[in-house]
């Protein structure tokens, strides 16, 4: 695997580093002369969400503002992470298209990089990774045609204020990890370790990578026309659906969802699924499918029968989906 280096110094807005994830991609090579890339980076205070959020209900947006916290969209699914110069985040391009072998083979790598330093650091069931049982990294995917991108966080240190008060985390979500707050489900590197946030850097860099792709001006004009679409407010407010009804919920091993539906006479007229579960495939088949359905169990159960919802959200089961949605 190969490290992608910028030939500048200068410590960019956030979306410019997701862009260089999808510009990294177009530099893969069909040959398999270069069929990985992985880069760090590091952000002034950021709050970064998830491809099927809703940002109201997840960003705390009066005290990003007053705290000069940015908050911006990603296009992997997930949860909402608060980054900032203290933590790390790194990035995974391979060619692939199978992204769940993908990310279990990234977030495997991982672990025996952090074991490596004697740390006692395991991966979960879904998109964490812990050193004595609390996380220390959170991580989500996305698919380009032929390629897998896998990123997350690495809590080498952080502001546990931010941390804290920028993102809007549900009860629903606490509960079902088994804490009563954010802060006794997560612990950070530096409790752990006596190297520095630079020293910790170098060792990811040589342990992971074998070798080095330099980045120069041209691919920097190339990242920031990518960019362009991480910023406009189309895409970082996203859809927040007119409803007359929710359906708020959370299936372990899939992720919580927040459904809007606008019914009108017992059909539905129009539907949104929102929430941290990860996609597969396009939302758009299933809501398509659900659109002018009646509103009933057996109704949509009959709508969705000839889909496998396993296929277009990681984990889930139409039976599931249709406990959760049903009046």
């Amino acid at each position: 695997m190969k490290y992608l280096y910028l030939s500048e110094k200068t410590v960019r807005r956030l979306p410019f580093y997701l862009a260089m994830e999808e510009h990294a991609a177009h530099l893969l090579k069909a040959d398999g002369s270069l069929d990985e890339l992985f880069f760090m980076w590091r952000v002034k205070p950021t709050v970064i969400f998830g491809r099927n959020q809703l940002t109201l209900s997840e960003v705390n947006i009066d005290y990003c503002k007053v705290h000069g916290i940015e908050y911006y969209r990603r296009k992997s699914g997930g949860g909402c992470v608060y980054a900032d110069m203290d933590n790390i985040m790194f990035s995974y391009i391979t060619r692939s298209d199978d992204v769940t072998t993908t990310f279990s083979h990234y977030t495997h790598s991982i672990v025996e990089m952090l074991q490596g330093l004697g740390l006692n650091a395991s991966d979960n069931s879904r998109n964490d990774i812990m050193v004595d049982g609390r996380k220390v990294s959170g991580n989500a995917f996305y698919h380009l045609p032929g390629v897998s991108i896998v990123h997350g966080t690495m809590l080498y240190d952080t502001n546990m204020e931010n941390m804290l008060r920028a993102i809007t985390p549900s009860s629903v979500k606490l509960h079902s990890k088994g804490v009563k707050s954010v802060q006794s489900h997560i612990t950070t590197l530096s409790q752990h370790l006596t190297m520095s946030i630079e020293e910790f850097w170098d060792h990811v860099e040589t342990t992971l990578c074998d070798g080095t792709v330099m980045l120069g001006a041209g691919d920097v004009a190339a990242i920031e026309k990518i960019e362009e679409g991480y910023l406009t407010p189309e895409f970082i407010l996203g859809n927040n659906p007119r409803c007359n009804m929710e359906r708020d919920g959370r299936i372990d091993g899939v992720g919580e969802f927040k459904i809007s539906l606008e019914l009108n006479r017992n059909n539905i007229r129009d539907i949104n699924i929102a929430g941290d579960f990860f996609l597969l495939g396009d939302l758009d088949s299933i809501t398509s499918r659900l659109k002018g359905c009646q509103f009933t169990a057996p109704a949509l159960t009959q709508a969705l029968n000839d889909l496998n919802l396993s296929q277009v959200i990681m984990n889930l089961k139409n039976e599931e989906f249709i406990k959760l949605i049903s009046p």
